[in-house]
């Protein structure tokens, strides 16, 4: 049995960030929401933050969504899979510090 498989991209089309959901609009109609738990920088953010993202192509031509200010990456194909941050709490927490330092 031979199984066909399509290679399409998945486009973002817009993104929309509430105090508990991350919702990403996809060129082909799609919506795909998850809680906002998932990214923890999302959610240490200020709504102005929030809003200060863009979309660029990875090396194999993936959308990937980037709020800059947060150092905050996440491809869309994650999205897609259910995969949430994989940053470590380590990290997280490093983040966070010299965040508040920068206050």
């Amino acid at each position: 049995m031979s199984i066909a498989t399509i290679d399409v991209q998945p486009r973002v089309k817009n993104v929309a960030i509430t105090n508990h959901l991350l919702s990403v609009q996809i060129q082909d109609g799609r919506t795909v929401s998850v809680p906002l738990t998932w990214y923890p920088r999302l959610l240490h953010a200020t709504a102005q933050e929030r809003t200060n993202w863009r979309v660029f192509e990875d090396t194999a031509g993936r959308d990937v969504i980037f709020w800059e200010h947060l150092d905050e990456l996440i491809p869309v194909i994650a999205l897609l899979t259910g995969t949430s941050s994989r940053e470590s709490k380590r990290s997280f927490e490093r983040w966070r510090k010299a965040r508040a330092m920068r206050k």
